[in-house]
């Protein structure tokens, strides 16, 4: 078996076999079929890639239809917001179509089936047809409408078509059998009466099709081969033949093929709600600024936070496609547009949270523009210039008058080095009445050959230019906010999921347009924000350096499950990370990314002599080394500056075989 093949997912698997059984390759057709009631989310996009994924793959075309049948709901701002997210994911359909375009034929397969006794008018209320449905344990009971005569039947749903009946008042339901054991077949609704204007029909129609008839009948005017769609639609796959079966006596000759449905498990992400229903109170209720809000899983709002279609499609080729359903870690999408824009964000220089630096011995009224490297992943990229004086800002979380061996930024008579400038060194301080700090007074080394631990960012006060900062956190607390019976989902809103600072950043900085993404040097990830103007440049912070989540999560409550992060916290950090590089290499993905993140926060409590000693692990441990990579990369993030043992270690991971370590090592 080849490499290719043993590599196949199911559903490609099924393909392959049709195809080897003599389905013509040309017969070959995919769609994706969405509601047009809302935004499109980050679970689409699972059943947008595998379908346009396939199309791709195959060479087949792709049709986007949009499923709408219920036009109370449905909405053309809706049909553009999809049509936009598709694009933008980068993929592109063959034919745009509507269930709406199949009105006409459902109604005439729908009056053929009155004909031949398959389908009756049902008069009963929805809660007397409820009632009469059974359960999965006991068996449905007849209507009292199911044996009416075929032509009161046809009389009757002529004038619903025609308006003459209020909603309510009658259903048209196919007749199949109440003691089906898939409830599903137990006589469904196939239309019902709505006088409701629709999107694109207008008021030419006063009855709408059901789900379950427009979705297979569809599938098999547009002939698609494979109809794929999540696992929550399996039990319908009986209603689905059954129905085929009906239409393909009445049109085999002008569609010859019959589709086949198949299902695969649904994206379920943690700490993200995917309802439509709960995402539409989080916007009526202004919990969130709109479905474009970052802090929705909408794709709209993933585009407006930073996010690339690059990551989302990495992120869904790595969840790949299984038959169960389980939910994926939401770090795991952060890793992967952290990734993306590691390789495509310039970086640049920007203070959140500033404090003022005078450096005494730098003359008044001197400014240098001074070189910036763009990206160290780009070569490309270029370089830049930064604006230097005697005066700037850097973070108050940078400076302490006094600190411990692993603060590695700057202390009182201690000595940093300004990212792209010099190494200064801090003499006093000034305090207001309250004893903050307000001014932190330093002198300059233009000797920056001269080694010391840490590197900070920084911008020049007299170049600085003013923005708005709007720092995004998730938008729930809990891991599964809807999944708590008796408690509604908004009781779990993260409070702070949004703070809006008034930032400073570098000059280069003033031209930059809407959706430009940049890496802000030791903060994180940030974008333009639509909102920008001219004179008011807004940015949204898309994602940070790292997860900030792993340390929050809740502990076990069980006594016995407690016993072992107590003898894990008694052990010092540095052996903790060992342990864990030594099964790195020897896991799968999603837990060495739970891995990778619990050593970053780890490696904060490591000092740099503790860390060094690991430069020198035997080649053939290349989990330690790892290990000892990601934790190297959070010291030098935190302002540990580069030595030669340092650097010696990174040149040779970078000739390593190990494909991880020379991943990592290419990070930093």
């Amino acid at each position: 078996m080849s490499e290719e093949v043993k590599s196949l997912n199911f559903i490609e698997h099924i393909i392959e076999e049709d195809l080897a059984n003599g389905m013509p390759k040309d017969q070959l057709r995919f769609r994706f079929p969405p509601e047009p009631n809302g935004y499109l989310h980050i679970g689409h996009t699972k059943a947008i890639g595998i379908s346009f994924g396939l199309g791709e793959k195959y060479n087949a075309p792709v049709n986007l239809r949009f499923d709408d049948t219920n036009p109370t709901k449905e909405e053309q701002e809706y049909v553009d917001a999809i049509k936009r997210d598709i694009q933008w994911l980068g993929y592109k359909w063959e034919n745009e179509f509507y269930s709406s375009d199949y009105f006409k034929q459902l109604y005439d397969w729908a009056v053929k089936m009155i004909k031949e006794g398959k389908a009756y008018i049902d008069s009963q209320s929805s809660e007397d047809m409820a009632e009469q449905k059974g359960t999965p344990t006991q068996v449905g009971t007849n209507s009292p409408f199911r044996n009416r005569s075929i032509e009161e039947n046809l009389d009757l749903f002529t004038r619903m078509k025609n308006g003459e009946f209020p909603a309510g008042t009658h259903v048209l339901r196919a007749k199949i059998d109440m003691e089906d054991p898939n409830m599903l077949m137990r006589d469904p609704i196939m239309y019902r009466v709505m006088h409701a204007h629709h999107h694109r029909t207008g008021n030419d129609w006063c009855i709408y099709p059901m789900y379950d008839w427009t979705h297979g009948e569809s599938d098999y005017i547009e002939q698609i081969s494979h109809s794929l769609c999540s696992l929550e639609f399996k039990p319908h796959r009986k209603l689905y033949d059954w129905f085929k079966e009906q239409v393909y006596d009445y049109s085999s000759n002008d569609y010859p093929l019959i589709p086949k449905q198949r299902e695969f498990a649904r994206l379920n992400l943690s700490y993200t709600i995917m309802s439509k229903r709960k995402l539409l109170k989080l916007v009526e209720n202004n919990v969130v600024s709109g479905w474009d809000d970052p802090r929705m899983p909408t794709i709209s709002g993933l585009r407006r936070r930073g996010y690339t279609p690059n990551s989302i499609r990495h992120f869904i080729e790595r969840v790949g496609v299984a038959k169960r359903d389980n939910v994926i870690d939401v770090s795991l999408l952060e890793f992967c547009v952290r990734e993306d824009l590691n390789k495509i964000a310039p970086r640049v220089m920007a203070v959140l949270d500033p404090v003022k630096v005078v450096i005494t011995n730098y003359p008044e009224g001197k400014e240098e523009w001074l070189d910036a490297e763009n990206n160290p992943e780009d070569e490309s990229a270029g370089n830049r210039k930064v604006p230097f004086s005697r005066e700037i800002y850097i973070e108050k979380e940078d400076f302490k008058e006094n600190a411990g061996s692993k603060f590695f930024r700057l202390t009182l008579g201690g000595e940093v080095r300004l990212k792209n400038a010099y190494i200064i060194k801090a003499e006093s301080v000034v305090k207001d009445t309250e004893g903050n700090i307000i001014e932190i007074h330093c002198t300059y080394s233009g000797d920056t050959t001269k080694k010391v631990k840490g590197t900070l960012h920084w911008v020049s006060i007299k170049h600085a230019i003013k923005v708005e900062v709007r720092e995004y956190d998730r938008l729930f607390m809990d891991e599964a906010p809807d999944s708590h019976p008796g408690k509604d989902f908004m009781e779990f809103i993260n409070p702070n999921s949004l703070k809006i600072v008034n930032a400073l950043v570098e000059p280069s900085l003033a031209e930059a347009k809407i959706g430009e993404q940049f890496q802000f040097q030791r903060l994180g990830y940030f974008n333009v924000d639509n909102d920008s103007a001219p004179d008011k440049l807004v940015f949204n912070k898309t994602v940070g350096l790292r997860d900030s989540w792993t340390k929050q999560k809740p502990k076990e409550s069980n006594t016995q499950n407690q016993q072992k992060p107590q003898q894990q916290s008694q052990r010092k950090a540095i052996n903790v990370i060992q342990q864990l590089g030594k099964k790195y290499t020897n896991i799968p993905e999603e837990k060495q990314l739970k891995a990778k993140a619990e050593i970053q926060e780890l490696a904060k409590e490591v000092s740099y002599d503790e860390l060094e000693p690991l430069f020198g692990t035997a080649v053939k441990k290349a989990g330690t080394r790892i290990a000892a990579m990601i934790s190297l990369k959070v010291m030098l993030q935190n302002g540990l500056d580069k030595n030669e043992a340092i650097n010696e270690f990174i040149e040779k991971a970078l000739e390593d075989k190990n494909e991880l370590l020379v991943a990592e090592a290419k990070a930093i």
